[in-house]
Formats: structure tokens, C-alpha cells, sequence
């Protein structure tokens, strides 16, 4: 009996086996540098606004010594393009605006201009984009505009690296702040390196003019800039998905603005003014309206805790 032929379909099997398995196999996982290695830089878009922002520049200027604009141009850019915001102007346009809402009072504008009180759109949210610094490297290497020990724990040991241009590369802070009760509802970072710059490109960040459009042409003409660009979005993208969860009316949601007594009045227990007398109250005294209304009488509580029904028409917001 001949085994060569046998032999030969069974090697042939046992190859074509082999090829299947290998066609069938799946793919090994994906390292995290490989998967960041295939993303492109990408401004995240909201389907609906989180509220109104005013984004405020940070006090230390750091920009300056590497030639850069305010990253508050910067963060403008991210904001208009992802739609997430509300960007009310409280930098050189308010400014601006003040200057003409002050020829409206003194009667220099022309009649039917409706320029006055009670138009500004008030901001919900503070942003401040700025630098998690360094104390430990004060020689020229690293700068920053904020010290590590504000953040605390885990973060402040985790990222102390500022802006290094030996290593080409940014660490930064994205800080926002509630304008109404001064509760800071978020704090996140982020980092970029000079490696990450494919991943910028990819994406057309630095191309078209892009940046240059919206004031922040050095973030996309200098290497250093474009890190710190990279940096910054990174930290944008992270914010937006953490403040997915604030209220949609910040107004709303926050507690009743304080009033002040205009006239000489009585807190009542009830709302119809004919029950017990809490208290009498007089001119100048603070009340906390606790949200509750009926007709013109609104429920508030004092300062040494007395809750009762009083008259609108007897107090005014307080100033």
C-alpha cells in the first residue's frame, strides 16, 4: 500500500486548517497608545446648550513668554464650534459695550436705539483655562499659572508638569465655576505631547486657518502652541461629558435670590395675611424666599430661621 498520496492530503489538511484558524482568529487587542494613535482632533459637539459661559483669562498671563495669545481665544473656539454654550463676552466686548451703553444714558444715541437695563444675558458658568504648574522647577523649563497644591490629592501628585519645553510638553486646567451660588462644578485636566501632533493634524486642527479665524493663530503656528492646544481640548472634551449632568435651567435650579423689606410689614403663617402673626418686619431686613407662591404672597424665611408668608408687594430684590 502506497502512504505517500495519503500522507500528502493529510499534510494539505492539516495546512488548510492551519490558514482557517489564522483567517478566523481575532485580532489582538489594541494598546491604548494604538487606539489614540487612530483618533483625530476633535471638538465635541452638543445636541442641546449646558447653559451660558463667560470664559475669563487667568491672572499669571503665562502665554506671554512663549509668544501666545490669551487661551481664552482658544477656549472661545472650542466652545462656538461644539455648540455646548451659551459664550456671553465679559472680556474686550463687554468692554465695548459698556462704552456705548454709557453715550445711551447720557442721550447721545439716536431715539428707538433700545439700548438699557435689563438686556445683558447673564452668565451661568465662569471658565478659566489655565496651567497646573510646577514648584519645583522655577528655572525656565516649566511655568505655570496655577500651584498644584489648590488641587489636592491624587490630581495635584499626578500632574505638576506646566508647560515643559525641553520635553514639548503642556499640562493644563479647565476650572468652572456656578456665578450663583460660587460652587466650582468642575475641575478637570488635561495633557498633550509633542508625539500627539499627528493626531492634531489628522484631525485639521492646525490647517485652513482654523485657529487663526477665531484670534488663536500662534496655538497653530508654533510647535509648543499646538501641544498646548492639544492639551486644552483634551480638557474641553472631558468637561463637556462631566457637566452633562447639570441642570438644564441653572437659574432655576439654584437657590431664590435674597430680598430686602422695602416697607414696614408682618410675616404671616399662612398665605391668606388673616392667620397667626410670625413676626413684624422692617424696612432693610434680608428674607430667603424658599421658591413657594401664592398670588402676591411668598413664602420666605428670616435669618434666625422664621418661616412665613409675606407680601410682594412689600419687599424688592436684594442688591
Amino acid at each position: 500500500m502506497n502512504w505517500m498520496p495519503m500522507a500528502r492530503a493529510a499534510l494539505t489538511c492539516t495546512a488548510l486548517t492551519a490558514v482557517a484558524l489564522t483567517a478566523t482568529a481575532p485580532a489582538a487587542a489594541k494598546t491604548a497608545q494604538e487606539k489614540r494613535a487612530e483618533k483625530t482632533a476633535e471638538i465635541p459637539i452638543c445636541a442641546k446648550k449646558i447653559g451660558s459661559l463667560a470664559v475669563i483669562e487667568p491672572e499669571s498671563q503665562w502665554w506671554r513668554q512663549y509668544e501666545l495669545g490669551s487661551p481664552e481665544a482658544l477656549i472661545k473656539i472650542f466652545v462656538n464650534k461644539s455648540k455646548c454654550f451659551s459664550l456671553v463676552d465679559r472680556g474686550k466686548g463687554m468692554a465695548a459695550l459698556q462704552a456705548e451703553r454709557a453715550l445711551a444714558s447720557g442721550g447721545e444715541l439716536r431715539g428707538g436705539s433700545n439700548i438699557g437695563k435689563g438686556q445683558i444675558k447673564a452668565a451661568d458658568y465662569v471658565l478659566v483655562p489655565d496651567l497646573i504648574s510646577s514648584n519645583s522647577n522655577s528655572g525656565g523649563n516649566n511655568i505655570g499659572g496655577m500651584l498644584g497644591g489648590m488641587l489636592g490629592g491624587r490630581t495635584a501628585g499626578a500632574l505638576l508638569g506646566g508647560i515643559s519645553l525641553k520635553k514639548k510638553t503642556a499640562d493644563v486646567v479647565l476650572t468652572v465655576t456656578d456665578v450663583r451660588s460660587s460652587e466650582q462644578v468642575a475641575m478637570v485636566e488635561g495633557h498633550a505631547k509633542k508625539t500627539d501632533l499627528g493626531w492634531g493634524a489628522g484631525g485639521g486642527l492646525f490647517s485652513g486657518g482654523f485657529l487663526g479665524a477665531g484670534g488663536a493663530s500662534g496655538y497653530a503656528n508654533t510647535e509648543i502652541g499646538q501641544v498646548i492646544t492639544l492639551a486644552y481640548l483634551q480638557a474641553y472634551t472631558d468637561l463637556v461629558a462631566e457637566l452633562g449632568g447639570l441642570p438644564e435651567n441653572a437659574s432655576a435650579a439654584n437657590a431664590t435670590q435674597a430680598v430686602t423689606m422695602a416697607k414696614p410689614g408682618r410675616m404671616y403663617a399662612d398665605a391668606g395675611a388673616s392667620g397667626k402673626v410670625v413676626r413684624t418686619l422692617d424696612p432693610g431686613m434680608m428674607l430667603y424666599p424658599t421658591g413657594e407662591k401664592k398670588d402676591v404672597m411668598w413664602e420666605v424665611s428670616d435669618e434666625l430661621g422664621n418661616k412665613g408668608w409675606v407680601s410682594s408687594l412689600l419687599f424688592q430684590l436684594a442688591k
